[in-house]
């Protein structure tokens, strides 16, 4: 068989192909991702804001309003369903839940923002200033709480926590409760006293007392007298914990909320909307919220409870519902909602049905051992490391109520990342032991405004972007005007009005505008030190910022250092995390207001420092190559793989016809003599 050699196109041909729809490909979607504005906003030491292209894109002065950042911090698994308390006021004193209020819609209320992640602290805190003149804490935000409570100066046996002690003998306006037949008292029957121990076992005791508490200068609610815990004991993971103490949010003589109701200074209602699983922070309240019309609601009796309950009915999986009795959501204390608790707890049955309903959708998937060897969580690896894929690969999940109302959990509120292994998830449900009580905490509430409507005994949930509630409240609640105009304002605890939805011209004036991408923040910040001193000092007073600005110190880049007298200027860029891309506007917007409001507390070594001016920067525009790495990955190695081929395939036949050369007959009529073989000797 004749083997004819082939031509050299013929076997470039595969090749030319690939090239040919590769590069197609790349220019038919040069960029995934909508192109950024290049807009820089730049504001003055008086931070007036100016433009470098003349575009507007910052808006005015601020309003009243009252802000409490909530900042945010975990210990694995934390739970708080259930506290066992004493020394209530009145125990046997109902509460006035369902008392209607003739001016409900004139009372104002306490607007917050939230921040940080909860599944890597485990707890959102608030600041709140307590006494004359005040003293700052961190706090908990807690639904299962009853009790406010800080560590008390006289406490022997509290933890080193984020800010000093509460001294009462600083306070012009504390005043501690005597004993009377209402509270229980010490042993030497002087003073009111508390008692709490949490599911975990941690406890908290020490004496009540009454005192001034402030919500921060923004705030539309005027400092109000409250009763609270000055600890003198703490234990377990109260003692080891970072905040300072809990305020308590949930149905009680002493809770916040209960106080401030009595008091008549807000409505009988509160608020908490925590964000996703990629970008923290969030937003509460403290008063009445607009609802918006397609928030689903469900009944939450005080009666059935000391906790916050709804009255959950069925869960569906994948748009199948469990084979599950309603009842078992109604066991002891039924299902409760707790902010406290970061993760969600099923009765035995009912998570063991959720399970395997969960893993009988994630045939892809590889199940994996947890990032912690003393817990068995349930995991999975091969799903994307972006958050908005994932409900592709995992199930949608839906609670039904009594009367068929249904909110949707996406994955984000039913998973968390596992720390160890990219593009893996573990289940963020769990059971509750032995115990029948339907647990929901956190988890359950990302990107979900809860509205906890005490006065009418309901609890509602709006699916959302918490970290973009104002705006959207506005959008889902307003009506439509005769000449609509874009909304463009972004959420953040320094934006203030009279009304949950702002207006432009009640926003701050170092307030954002919701298109803008931030890729960095850059401050110029004048230091009353030496400049020599500074200098030996600049990896500290990152960490200082960083803490402060309650980012990660990763975040936080010196990009100058220059001598100015005997002062120094210090040039500050905040980079976002390596693993995203840019900065939420509301997590910019927490870090620019603690800078411009000086609300940063630095050592005494770095002096004081005044703010120059600031800056904030787009992401950085992505070539085309950036964005199909991948693309360019895969069709590189198809590339060398065809072209590897065909010179494979090219020699071989070279070789093979070689092999194969034609001979040439002898001729009878050749001239050539005939060779006789020679004998062997």
């Amino acid at each position: 068989m004749a083997w004819a050699r082939p031509h050299l196109h013929s076997l470039l041909l595969p090749f030319l192909v690939v090239v040919f729809f590769f590069f197609y490909s790349c220019a038919a979607n040069p960029t995934a991702r909508a192109p950024l504005s290049s807009t820089t906003v730049i504001f003055d030491s008086d931070h007036r804001p100016y433009s470098a292209n003349g575009s507007t894109v910052l808006v005015g002065p601020a309003g009243p309003a009252m802000i409490l950042p909530l900042f945010h911090h975990i210990t694995k698994k934390s739970q708080s369903a259930s506290s066992s308390s004493s020394g209530t006021l009145s125990n046997a004193k109902h509460r006035k839940n369902l008392r209607k209020s003739p001016i409900a819609h004139s009372l104002p209320h306490a607007r917050m923002g939230l921040y940080d992640d909860l599944l890597l602290d485990g707890y959102y805190t608030t600041q709140l200033w307590i006494g004359t003149p005040p003293q700052k804490f961190s706090l908990i935000v807690d639904t299962g709480s009853t009790v406010t409570y800080v560590p008390c100066s006289t406490c022997e046996q509290c933890g080193n926590h984020e800010d000093p002690k509460f001294a009462p003998e600083l306070s012009l306006t504390y005043e501690p409760m005597k004993c009377t037949m209402e509270c229980n008292c010490d042993v030497e029957n002087v003073f009111c006293t508390y008692e709490r121990q949490y599911a975990e076992m941690s406890t908290s005791s020490g004496v009540l007392g009454g005192d001034l508490f402030s919500f921060g200068n923004d705030s539309g609610l005027d400092p109000q007298r409250a009763v609270f815990g000055c600890e003198n004991v703490e234990t377990g993971d109260l003692y080891t914990q970072h905040a300072d103490g809990i305020m308590g949010l949930g149905r009680g003589d002493l809770s916040v909320v209960d106080q401030l109701v009595d008091k008549g200074v807000i409505n009988d209602s509160f608020a908490l909307c925590y964000g996703g699983m990629e970008v923290g922070g969030g937003a509460m309240v403290l008063g009445s919220v607009s609802p918006p019309p397609d928030m689903v609601f469900t009944a939450s009796d005080p009666l059935r409870s000391p906790y916050y309950n709804v009255d959950l009915k069925e869960i569906h999986v994948a748009g199948k519902k469990l084979q599950l009795d309603p009842k078992i959501f109604n066991g002891k204390y039924g299902t409760v909602l707790d902010s406290g608790t970061t993760y969600a707890y099923l009765p035995e049955q009912a998570f063991a049905v959720f399970k395997d309903a969960i893993v009988k959708e994630l045939h892809s998937l590889k199940r994996i051992h947890g990032p912690d060897p003393n817990y068995n969580d349930i995991c999975f690896a091969g799903a994307s490391s972006n958050v908005s894929d994932l409900s592709r690969t995992f199930p949608k999940v839906e609670l039904a109520f009594e009367k068929g109302q249904k909110i949707l959990l996406s994955p984000e509120n039913y998973l968390f990342r596992h720390s160890k292994v990219n593009g893996a998830y573990c289940l963020g449900v769990f059971q509750n032991g032995k115990d029948p009580t339907t647990l929901l905490g956190g988890i359950i509430a990302r990107n979900t405004l809860v509205v906890y409507d005490r006065e009418n005994a309901k609890v509602g949930f709006w699916k959302t972007n918490c970290s973009e509630l104002w705006e959207r409240l506005q959008l889902a609640t307003s009506s439509p005007a005769p000449s609509p105009q874009p909304s463009h304002q972004n959420n953040h605890t320094e934006e203030a009005s009279s009304v949950l939805a702002p207006s432009p011209s009640d926003l701050p004036h170092y307030a954002l505008r919701g298109g803008i991408y931030i890729g960095r923040i850059e401050f110029e910040m004048s230091f009353s030190v030496n400049y020599h001193d500074l200098k030996k000092n600049l990896h500290n007073l990152t960490k200082h910022i960083a803490q402060e600005l309650k980012i990660n110190v990763t975040q936080v880049h010196v990009e100058s250092l220059s001598p100015e007298g005997n002062d120094s200027l210090v040039g500050l860029s905040i980079v976002p995390l390596e693993s995203t891309h840019y900065i939420s506007n509301g997590t910019a917007l927490s870090i620019i207001a603690r800078v411009v409001k000086h609300q940063m507390t630095l050592p005494d070594s770095f002096g004081t420092y005044k703010l120059v001016q600031w800056k904030v920067q787009p992401p950085p525009q992505q070539a085309w190559w950036e964005t199909h790495y991948l693309v360019i990955l895969i069709a590189a190695i198809s590339t060398l793989i065809v072209g590897l081929f065909g010179i494979g395939l090219w020699l071989v036949l070279r070789r093979r016809q070689n092999a194969l050369t034609t001979y040439k007959s002898v001729d009878e009529d050749d001239d050539a003599p005939e060779q006789e073989l020679q004998p062997l000797q």
